[in-house]
């Protein structure tokens, strides 16, 4: 799994699934070449996380990320390839581009595929010349570095709809990498929840509720939402214990949409009478009418017995289910011999 960390803390991977250890083994051979790579992914799957871990690999230079779906309106070119003094109204001085800043080093672009057309040519002309022009100068300025882009795009189809430069894509897309989202490599959930504590906690750990929760929810927004998951949990509870009412409400609906999930379930299985364990395949010579007759009180106490094996014993949510207060039931387990 793949967790990003702040300057100026390392970035590192977390994880020891296949996917992530095939990942681990790419970025050591990547680190020490400049061929241009394109990352795939969701959102918070940790794009960037991987383009600083190429990069550290062989240090040399600046790491510059641009964040292309921040670059809006007239002064994104600016933002780019910077400007000559009096270039437009408030351009009072000389301003050094993103791509000028990374010169040597590495420039990452992330959301690739939010960059508009004209920028996209521009960005070609950079790439394939090694050359740009500040806005508002007529000096050709150089700069040198290694592209490293990322999308959570299907940029094949952005070609296809004709948002996004054939030739710029084939010049981004020599290697790719696609990382595979949090839910489907749950098995990096544990070691992930272990170095977000490590982080952001103060001698916190989860109680097993909270644990389960977190290993069956499906993290839509990935490993950005984990973490967000466990600084909230630290930032609401002084600890040390992290419960499962100190999840986020997205996980806590899961939970309860669940929980839900399972009383129905229950409920519909109370309400199917079964045979006897060991006699379901044995043919009853009886009527039908005879054969459906249950002793009240054998229904009775098998129902409790099954509300309580669904509900993992919690007597108040079983008595719920069962229609009945918590008294009653009570009163039921003691009089039918019921051990929970």
């Amino acid at each position: 799994m793949l967790a990003q960390l702040e300057e100026p803390r390392q970035h590192v991977l977390v994880g020891q699934s296949p996917r992530i250890r095939q990942i681990l083994k790419l970025v050591d051979k990547l680190g020490h070449c400049r061929w241009p790579v394109l990352l795939l992914g969701e959102t918070g799957t940790g794009k960037e996380v991987v383009a600083r871990a190429i990069h550290n690999i062989n240090p040399v230079g600046p790491f510059v990320p641009i964040d292309c779906s921040s670059l809006v309106g007239p002064l994104m070119e600016s933002e780019l390839f910077g400007h000559a003094k009096g270039a437009f109204t408030g351009a009072v001085g000389t301003k050094v581009g993103l791509i000028e800043l990374a010169n040597g080093g590495t420039a990452f672009f992330d959301e690739i595929g939010e960059l508009p057309l004209d920028l996209q040519a521009k960005l070609l002309r950079v790439l394939q010349e090694k050359e740009f022009r500040p806005v508002g100068s007529v000096m050709q300025r150089r700069s040198d570095f290694r592209v490293i882009a990322a999308t959570n795009r299907d940029l094949a189809k952005e070609v296809e709809k004709g948002t996004f430069r054939r030739d710029l894509f084939y010049r981004l897309n020599v290697v790719n990498l696609r990382l595979s989202p949090l839910r489907d490599r749950k098995e990096d959930i544990p070691a992930l929840i272990a170095h977000f504590l490590g982080r952001h906690g103060r001698n916190h750990s989860l109680t097993q509720d909270a644990f389960e929760a977190m290993l069956s929810y499906e993290w839509p927004g990935n490993v950005r939402e984990l973490e967000n998951c466990i600084q909230h949990m630290v930032a609401i509870n002084s600890g040390p214990l992290l419960h499962s009412h100190d999840l986020p409400s997205m996980v806590q609906n899961h939970l309860m949409s669940k929980r839900s999930e399972s009383l129905s379930n229950a409920a519909r299985a109370i309400s199917e009478p079964r045979m006897p364990m060991g006699q379901e395949s044995v043919i009853d010579p009886r009527p039908a009418a005879a054969r459906r007759i249950i002793p009240l009180t054998e229904l009775e106490k098998q129902a409790i017995i099954e509300a309580l094996e669904f509900t993992k014993g919690d007597r108040a949510v079983a008595a719920n289910l069962l229609g009945i207060g918590r008294t009653t039931l009570y009163r039921k387990l003691k009089e039918y011999q019921i051990a929970s």
